[in-house]
């Protein structure tokens, strides 16, 4: 049975709706005010909300800011109730975060369908998150466990060869082993690291604290950061001269560590999904928007099918083309922009290209 919390300082209205709501196969927790209705539901968690605006004791939106502050209770569906004429009830309603409004007078039929739309949208988002996971689960228990070994593996490869045959290896020999070693080791710290990344990521997004002091981090001179950043990304994967830059300067309210990030997984996609002699074209200016990065390669592209399902621990047709990595790039690089508060696009078309472009808030 549903739980629906009722918070109304007005004893008529509220044993009303509750009658209403109860005779219709919910149970009903009532709150005589915005204070009493916070504290009711942080104890119960109800599946919704049922909030008037104007009250004596903490109104509606206080009420609402309060829970919305709160990881337990912040993605609890949130219905003011308004006395406000209905267009201005409606924007008055979004602009403070509500997921709907319901307009005084209203009957009961309207009540219902607006406790029920809500619900089922509601269900409708809990059963797309579920899938994700689920999603997540399976590309994680299918690519993980691959590119924890294939690097480890090929270290220990080289270790054994060296232990079995030092003796009788060249000075020559023994390098290109240590070579081996070394970009093994490289790959593995780079799966660790992005793995931390994604971790961390999604624990500052729950706390609004943590959100706040990102988006006051920034960086300058983003010319010559973006440069330095998309050179180190080229030599990495032995194509400097496939490089082409394009960028104007500017500040952006994103911290250097994170913009890093965010460039570094954007291009090492770029160039881990196209050919050697072919261009990786990068963009910087600033627009009214936000300063504005564009990332093209002529590589193989994506279906609309597979930048729809772009998400942490996903790859796309393994068994056709060769990877390194775990599918967390685009994830992080999205999870980045979102924290920040710009955002990140991209367009694609099968064995023509990807582009990614992000616009980030200028500080």
């Amino acid at each position: 049975m549903r739980t629906i919390l009722v918070v109304d300082d007005d004893p008529d209205l509220r044993s009303m709706v509750a009658l209403a709501l109860r005779t219709n196969g919910f149970n009903v927790i009532e709150a005589a005010n915005g204070a009493m209705g916070v504290s009711l539901a942080r104890a119960h968690l109800p599946d919704l909300i049922l909030c008037d605006y104007q009250m004596d004791q903490l109104d509606g939106y206080k009420a609402l800011a309060a829970l919305r502050e709160d990881p337990s209770t912040a993605a609890i569906p949130f219905i003011l109730v308004t006395g406000a004429p209905a267009q201005a009830g409606q924007r008055e309603s979004m602009n403070l975060g509500a997921d709907d409004y319901l307009l005084k007078p209203f009957t009961i039929n309207e009540l219902l369908a607006a406790v029920n739309t809500r619900l089922q949208k509601q269900e409708a988002m809990q059963k797309r998150a579920d899938r994700k996971i689920e999603e997540l689960r399976h590309n994680l228990v299918s690519t993980l466990p691959h590119e924890l070994n294939a690097p480890l593996n090929s270290i220990l490869g080289y270790a054994a060869y060296v232990r079995a045959d030092f003796d009788d290896l060249s000075r020559e020999e023994v390098i290109a082993v240590m070579e081996g070693i070394y970009q093994s080791g490289l790959r593995l710290q780079r799966l660790i690291q992005s793995y931390l990344a994604y971790t961390e990521l999604e624990m500052l997004a729950a706390n609004p604290e943590k959100v706040a002091a990102f988006r006051g981090e920034r960086t300058a001179n983003l010319r010559d950061f973006v440069t330095h950043e998309a050179k180190q990304v080229a030599e990495r994967y032995q194509r400097n001269t496939d490089l082409k830059l394009d960028l104007a300067d500017g500040i952006a309210a994103i911290g250097s560590k994170h913009l890093s990030r965010l460039i570094g997984a954007l291009l090492d996609n770029a160039f881990k999904f196209s050919r050697c002699d072919t261009s990786v074209q990068v963009q910087g200016r600033v627009s009214p928007e936000g300063f504005v990065i564009t990332i093209h390669n002529e590589g193989k592209g994506m279906t609309p099918q597979q930048l729809a399902a772009v998400g942490a621990y996903m790859q796309f047709e393994r068994s056709v083309y060769e990877q390194q990595g775990c599918g967390l790039g685009l994830t992080i690089a999205q999870r980045l922009t979102e924290l920040c508060g710009g955002t990140l696009s991209l367009q694609s078309e099968a064995k023509a290209g990807t582009t990614a472009t992000v616009t980030l808030p200028i500080a």
